[in-house]
């Protein structure tokens, strides 16, 4: 039984910001640490930073001679059964960090000379340099290294999503960046099935890590080790022939066969050869540096987790049953959140309803992390204050005019951003607020995208079409007619 049905949120994965996860068993996906450089916001900057705390603090220990140190602070690393991620069979377990692995861990790092070299950049580059550390014991150090930040979230989102939490809670190890230590408090969190919840945003989970040992290996030091055997001439150059007469030519090579018989294969050799040809962890990392490691898809979350793909017409119909005016304006709102997070993820992100801004003098109904991803909201990213985006819903059986304008503008800032949505029922005369929204922009007051319910029935007909679809034209219209 999934988070959702256990407390009847009446909501699927595509509507929730946090991974659905079983409230027993493991869901098989893994908390990447690249994926929290990718979040442009308060709480991504916040698990970036103790995370390279944290392992900074471990091997300046290491290379300062001072294992004790090191290994007392990687013993704190609990098994983070709270999150149900990762690959174990049956009940949840959070097998890759135990108390016997954490010393593990602690022995690979101190007896590596990826450690002690400084070869060691990231939490990824384990994967790369140090015996016994993989795509599962990242993930879990991750986890506990950011817990703090994850409870809070999870606190956030059952406030937001009426789930019941229990106080007295031992929240677990919690890094204190500054002091350098590990503490631990009492808070409220979620019980259920195997104990207590910290919910992960679904953004952060991938079926793998971006650094895979074996491709690094392969395809990029052996070939660099290759390259340095020819210029070197060694034993390993093999003379090869090919044609007759005339036509008849030699060439050098080095097989990568012969290279694993003399220099070995595991991250041993790894590390060994990596120290001799720096340059190819260079250009390794450079790569993954400029390549997409994108967030699950909706349809990758639904297979993962053996559920039904998203009934977008399920959504539409939540949106349009809503009965016009301001006593259910609140189902409206809630309706229309979830529409929208499920339309624009993943470049939409992290959902904050009833925002409360300048000390509680304002609300926004919806405010969005702005990940940009890719299409739209990414060229959005990269030309306008867009750090968030503001969705604002009117469940009005009037006409929407300057005051309602005028209201969201007013959320805008330079540092929260200037974008904004307003969603309606309906437009007596569209044509006429649309430009009223153009006369907003021209005056400086921000760029706001007005849409009707009929606007969201062909956002999501786009979506159905194309299940990456990210180009959204129907908004680049609107947008485009701001600033045009």
């Amino acid at each position: 039984m999934r988070i959702s049905q256990h407390y009847g949120l009446g909501r699927t994965q595509a509507t929730m910001d946090f991974v659905d996860v079983d409230i027993v068993n493991d869901t098989p996906v893994f908390l990447s640490p690249k994926a929290l450089t990718m979040l442009p916001s308060e709480f991504g900057d916040e698990c970036v930073h103790l995370v390279q705390n944290f392992f900074q603090t471990v091997l300046d220990y290491i290379r300062g001679g001072k294992n004790h140190q090191a290994e007392a602070l990687l013993r704190e690393l609990r098994e983070p059964n709270e999150t149900r991620l990762g690959l174990s069979s049956g009940k949840a377990q959070g097998h890759a960090l135990g108390s016997g692995s954490a010393h593990n861990v602690w022995e690979s790092l101190s007896q590596s000379e990826a450690a002690k070299s400084g070869l060691l950049e990231d939490l990824e580059d384990t994967v790369l340099m140090i015996e016994g550390i993989s795509v599962d014991i990242v993930s879990d150090m991750t986890t506990n290294i950011i817990r703090a930040p994850l409870i809070r979230y999870t606190q956030r989102m059952c406030e937001q999503y009426g789930i019941p939490t229990s106080p007295g809670v031992d929240s677990g190890p919690l890094w204190n960046s500054i002091e350098k230590r590990w503490y631990s408090e009492f808070v409220e969190l979620p019980i259920a099935g195997s104990g207590r919840l910290i919910f992960v945003p679904k953004v952060l989970v991938r079926t793998h890590l971006q650094y895979d040992a074996g491709e690094y290996f392969r395809h990029f030091l052996l070939t660099r080790m290759q390259q340095a055997e020819l210029a070197a001439n060694t034993e390993l150059v093999e003379i090869v022939k090919s044609g007759k007469g005339k036509r008849a030519r030699t060439r050098k090579r080095v097989t990568k066969k012969a290279l694993l018989g003399k220099y070995g294969t595991g991250k041993k050799a790894i590390v060994a050869e990596t120290r001799k040809h720096p340059d190819a962890l260079a250009t390794y990392k450079a790569l993954k540096r400029d390549e997409k490691h994108l967030p699950l898809t909706l349809e990758d979350m639904s297979s993962l987790e053996g559920a039904a793909e998203t009934d977008w017409a399920a959504l539409l119909h939540a949106v349009r049953s809503v009965p016009t005016g301001q006593a259910d304006a609140g189902r409206y709102e809630k309706a229309v959140e979830g529409i929208i997070s499920a339309l624009f993820y993943p470049n939409l992100t992290n959902p904050n309803v009833q925002h409360e801004i300048h000390n509680g003098r304002k609300r926004i109904d919806v405010t969005y992390t702005n990940m940009g991803v890719h299409g739209f909201f990414k060229w959005l990213a990269t030309h306008y204050s867009s750090a968030h985006v503001f969705v604002e819903c009117k469940n009005y059986g009037k006409e929407v005019g300057n005051p309602e304008l005028d209201q969201l503008s007013g959320r805008f800032s330079p540092s929260r951003g200037q974008v904004g949505i307003l969603v309606c029922r309906q437009f007596h005369n569209k044509t006429l607020f649309l430009q009223r929204c153009a006369d907003t922009a021209k005056d400086s007051r921000g760029f706001i995208m007005a849409l009707d319910d009929d606007d969201l029935a062909s956002l999501t007909l786009s979506r159905e079409d194309e299940p990456l679809f990210a180009e959204w034209k129907l908004l680049r219209s609107r947008f485009d007619a701001l600033i045009n």
